[in-house]
């Protein structure tokens, strides 16, 4: 594809075949999304469609496509890079014949001689493809260049050939050689620069396509090691990973043990120790230990390939704001033609048919559909792949647009905005200090038997003590809601909440039963009084009240939203500066509350982890999953912050007003440029100044509108 109105060409061609759903051609990074009905048409039908007006479809997803592909692209470019050189080379002596030596011999064949080269060799391009649209009745950049080009090339021979035809009707015989050379080598030279840039766009999505191993060794069903590709890994199979290699696939760590570095995924900057049964995820680095790992999801079911593909996904979706844009690149073309043949007959009405011609090739040569065809998406590519950058993964270019305008964000609490697990902040023996140790163990040992997390927490704050769970044997019953009852050598012990204890007939002190609402107390006793007590509470993330604070101060309200009781939300919502909370919400009610919010006008996202955030996510017209939450939560969000560090909210939100912004700049400068530049190459000026734009300058001027449509795009690159 060469300009906007061939993505416009593209789509409209898919979209006119039976079974298509919907359709959506991206120029800039030359790739289509389509929804059909199997049943009614398949790949290979819409591959041939696309074959018969001009272009190609690949659909062959294996691993040496994709490289075929990227082989294709680069020889492609190189192949640009070879014609821009000729062009410029042979243009830049008929340039300097025509503006400096029109008057020395055999000057009109000379340049001539240089410029036939120029339009057969690098210039064929635009000519075969024009034609291959006026085959089918549509018409592209393409069109325009071959025909404003074709034009100046054709009169010039004509006038070089016979001068005295217009001699006889009192007119001097132009030629436009350089024109017709200069043209094609600026085009083509703001093509490979175009590409150029248009590499850089895509350069987060080589990144973490980078990360993905190409190899693996297994082991056969001898123990022995083999060499296979990625793509021969089935589920279950025993993959061994040597110190320093790439994780090949996600799986489990089924011998031995290591640091592994997970930054790329998680943001953690330390590596993770890793030991059997340990999740390890493709595209993560090993340490210096070797191990054994049983494969468990490959190919396309690992999380790397799933970002890879999302961010795909996204790079190629089309904002709203888009749309516009799509509906004047569709008619561009025919529209600029009409101009152009308006501009001869006027200029001809009024005697001056050679004016006429050079200011109709000079609007053909202006007009650029490129830069209108590339502003929103080149900025999309460029802020989606920063995001990914910066480890927010955003699903699609219209949420990046819809980010800007948010105004509240719901929030849910417990793994969210808090650490999603009990800690112990506050405990106290009511035994001898020489029994302390010994109880201590005899409680860590009873916890162990059950997997509550108050009791993994205990356990956890134990082991940090330095005490280990003793070795014994008993009978545990579990009682529901509140806690467990242990028998051990004869006699009764009791773990749980304050009911529990009530139960057994333990007395606990009035300053214990009154103790902060927000804390969950867990009591330990044997069958007759009371011996410990431990304060539990689900603490705020370290970063929570930094990440509410920025986005208060970005003019965004925070509502926390919650299941856990008044008491808790209170605690955290005080601590955090966050006004606005609900405690006691069912899953259906959090999708309620924001939808009441939607009635009243607001912009709504909602950041959550868990299954019952998922209505809420999917409600919100930007839901915001944390990676480390359940699957549904992700699969309903718009975006997915890898790194689960709630600063990355008001970061995303402000990648999305940069991206927005450098979306309006891009289609206010290509509207602009089109308004502006097709008048004056009309010649409406000439009646006031007498200035007549030559085609040269025009040719350099629509190369350089692309440019700058996507070099402003790149500034999103650098932006922190």
């Amino acid at each position: 594809m060469s300009c906007a109105s061939c993505a416009a060409s593209a789509e409209s061609i898919l979209q006119a075949q039976e079974g298509v759903v919907a359709a959506a051609v991206n120029f800039a990074n030359t790739s289509a999304s389509i929804e059909f009905d199997p049943e009614k048409i398949d790949s290979y039908r819409l591959q041939k469609a696309l074959q018969l007006v001009g272009f190609d479809l690949v659909i062959d997803e294996s691993e040496e496509a994709h490289a075929e592909l990227e082989a294709r692209q680069r020889a492609d470019f190189q192949a640009l890079q070879r014609q821009v050189i000729l062009s410029i080379g042979l243009a830049l002596p008929v340039v300097l014949i025509g503006m400096l030596a029109m008057d020395m011999p055999y000057a009109n064949p000379i340049m001539w001689l240089l410029t036939t080269p120029v339009i057969l060799l690098p210039g064929r391009r635009f000519f075969v493809s024009a034609w291959k649209q006026l085959q089918h009745r549509t018409a592209n950049m393409d069109t325009l260049v071959a025909l404003s080009t074709g034009v100046a090339y054709g009169m010039s021979v004509f006038n070089t050939l016979l001068p005295h035809y217009w001699h006889e009707r009192g007119l001097h015989a132009h030629v436009y050689f350089e024109a017709a050379a200069v043209v094609i080598a600026f085009i083509l030279l703001g093509k490979w620069l175009e590409e150029k840039a248009k590499r850089g766009t895509a350069s987060a999505l080589k990144k973490l396509m980078g990360m993905q191993a190409k190899v693996a060794t297994r082991l056969n069903e001898y123990g022995f090691p083999e060499t296979v590709r990625i793509s021969d890994i089935q589920t279950g199979d025993k993959l061994q990973v040597r110190a320093g290699e790439k994780v090949p696939v996600d799986g489990k760590i089924a011998e031995g043990e290591s640091f592994i570095d997970e930054s790329s995924m998680t943001g953690e900057q330390l590596p993770a120790f890793k030991q059997v049964g340990d999740t390890v995820w493709a595209g993560t680095l090993n340490g210096n230990q070797p191990f054994v790992m049983e494969a468990t999801q490959v190919g396309s079911r690992t999380l790397l390939a799933q970002i890879i593909q999302k961010v795909q996904e996204a790079q190629g979706s089309k904002a709203p704001i888009q749309q516009l844009a799509d509906r004047i690149a569709a008619v561009f073309v025919p529209a600029v033609i009409a101009i152009s043949l308006l501009t001869f007959a006027v200029w001809y009405a009024f005697g001056d048919p050679m004016q006429g011609l050079f200011a109709a090739i000079t609007v053909l040569v202006i007009a650029c559909p490129c830069a209108l065809g590339l502003a929103t998406p080149t900025a999309i590519m460029v802020g989606i792949g920063k995001g990914a950058e910066k480890g927010i993964l955003i699903k699609d270019a219209a949420s990046l647009e819809i980010a800007k305008k948010m105004d509240v964000l719901v929030v849910d609490k417990t793994g969210t905005l808090t650490q999603g697990e009990p800690k112990v902040i506050h405990y106290q023996w009511f035994t001898h200090a020489t029994e302390q140790q010994q109880q201590a163990a005899l409680l860590a040992a009873i916890e162990q038997q059950t997997q509550h997390p108050l009791a993994e927490a205990i356990v956890r704050h134990l082991a940090e003590q330095g005490i280990l769970a003793a070795h014994i044997s008993g009978t545990f019953e579990s009682i529901g809601g509140k806690g467990i009852r242990a028998t051990i050598g004869g006699a009764t012990y009791h773990v749980g909440n304050a009911q529990l204890m009530q139960e057994a007939g333990i007395t606990l002190p009035d300053v214990l039963t009154t103790a902060q609402a927000a804390q969950t107390q867990v009591f330990f006793a044997n069958s007759n009084r009371l011996l410990a007590l431990f304060a539990l509470q689900d603490l705020p993330k370290p970063e929570a009240a930094e990440a509410v604070q920025q986005l208060t101060n970005m003019g965004i309200a925070v509502h926390m939203l919650t299941g856990d009781n008044r008491a808790a939300a209170q605690a955290i919502a005080q601590e955090l500066g966050i006004r606005h909370f609900q405690s006691e919400m069912l899953p259906h009610q959090k999708a309620d509350y924001i939808a009441a919010l939607q009635a009243q006008g607001h912009v709504v996202g909602m950041a959550g982890d868990g299954i019952n955030d998922s209505a809420a996510l999917a409600s919100a017209d930007v839901g915001i999953a944390m990676a480390r939450g359940a699957d549904i939560a992700i699969d309903a969000a718009a975006i997915t912050l890898m790194h689960n560090d709630l600063r990355k909210i008001p970061e995303a939100i402000r990648l999305s007003q940069r991206t927005a912004a450098t979306i309006r700049q891009n289609l206010f400068w290509a509207f602009i440029y089109n308004i502006i530049s097709i008048p004056i190459a009309a010649g409406l000026l000439y009646p006031l100044t007498g200035f007549m734009l030559n085609p040269m300058l025009a040719g350099a001027a629509m190369a350089l509108s692309s440019v700058s449509v996507v070099s402003n795009s790149l500034r999103l690159k650098w932006d922190d």
